[in-house]
Parts: structure tokens; sequence; C-alpha cells
């Protein structure tokens, strides 16, 4: 009785022409690959979690100010008492330096790219551009803190007014607010200095600060006008 033999299973290497495969689906089992053949580009497909929660933050914070500026509306137009002060100047000082924190921060951001890009060498220090925004925002802060002394200097506390109340309310939340964006910072610089840091990361930041940024001047040019 003759004997038939079977021919064994042929096994394809990777890179033959199961590549085209992995290339073009989902490669039967395996990740999902781009053409590129890096698999750490996958991760730019979908949107990161510090990007999604930076943007349910702002959007926060935005319902949040817009409600204070109906407030301060509907109040002062039914408001015999209300009071109109001059703002404090310094307050135009914070908004420059706030607006330097911005720029730097691009500046860092460039640096660090090309830091974590491989090249090094190019980029000698790579937080030093953060440490300065970092420093600017603690500047703008404590000059927010001067403007409320020279206002109390003035006899206006934050139950002295309508007006008052608002300007503290207005400045102390975003100052809040502003706190919580060197905090984010601050942690960027952490993760830079252990080289694990992501862009992700550093890109919600970066937009959350500018976020803050904008902020301020339109509470600024509301409560110039409003005040």
């Amino acid at each position: 009785m003759a004997t038939t033999i079977h021919e064994p299973p042929r096994i394809e290497k990777i890179g033959d022409s199961s590549r085209a495969r992995s290339n073009s689906g989902n490669g039967g089992w395996r990740p999902l690959v781009p053409d590129a053949g890096d698999p750490r580009l996958v991760q730019e497909y979908a949107p990161p979690p510090a990007s999604t929660g930076i943007w349910v933050a702002v959007a926060g914070i935005s319902m949040t100010f817009a409600a204070l500026t109906s407030a301060l509306v509907v109040r002062k137009g039914g408001a015999p008492d209300w009071r109109h002060f001059t703002l404090p100047s310094i307050l135009y000082l914070n908004t420059l330096m706030l607006l330097a924190s911005s720029v730097t921060l691009e500046i860092g951001r460039r640096r660090v790219a090309v830091f974590m890009g491989g090249l090094r060498s190019t980029a000698a220090s790579p937080a030093r551009w953060l440490y300065v925004t970092l420093a600017l925002g603690f500047l703008f802060v404590a000059g927010q803190y001067v403007a409320w002394r020279q206002l109390s200097s003035q006899g206006l506390y934050l139950a002295t007014n309508p007006s008052s109340s608002f300007f503290y309310v207005f400045t102390a939340a975003h100052a809040l607010h502003l706190l919580g964006g060197l905090g984010g910072l601050g942690r960027v610089i952490y993760k830079l200095d252990h080289l694990v840091l992501r862009r992700s990361t550093l890109d919600a930041t970066a937009r959350y600060w500018h976020f803050m940024d904008v902020l301020w001047i339109y509470l600024l040019l509301l409560l110039w006008m409003k005040l």
C-alpha cells in the first residue's frame, strides 16, 4: 500500500508576504502598525487622555466665568450703590508678564521637542525656558497680590462694594486656576528631567496656559469697562 507523504506546512517569516498583510490592515493577530512600521505612531490616531482632559477643563472654566460675567452685568444694571474705581496700575505689568510667559513657553516647547526627538546635542538645557515660564507665572500671581493690597489700602475690600467684590472674585478665581497651570508646568519639568515626558502632556499643558493668558485679557477688558 502506498503511503502519502504530506508536505509540512510552510511558515512564512515576518517581512515576507506577511508584511504586506500587516501594513494593509490589522495584520492577522498583530497590532495595527502604520506604513512607517513604528507602533508608537499608532497613538497619534486617538486623542490622548491629557488633551481630552484639558478641553473638558477649558470648557468648564469658560462656563464658570461666563456665569460670573452675566452676574456682573445684571448686578451693575440694577445697583444704585455701584462704585466705580480705577484699576491698580500693576495689573498692566502683570499682563505683560503673562504674555511673555506664553512666548517663553512656546520657545521651551520647541526646545523640548528637539531634545526628545534625539538631537540632544543641539538642545542643551531644554527645561531652561520652562523654568522662565514658571518664574513669570509666579511673578504674575505675586503681582495680583500686590494689586489686592493696593485696593485694600484705598479702603476697598471684598465686602466694601459690589464692584470691589467682583474684582476680587474675578482676579482670585483666575489666580487659582493659574496656580493649577503652574502645577501642571512643574509636572512637565519633572517628567522631562526623568525623560518620561509625553508630547501630549506638554501640548495639553501649553494649551491650558495659553487659555489662561487669553482669559486674563478678557477679564482685564471686562473689569476696565465695567468697574
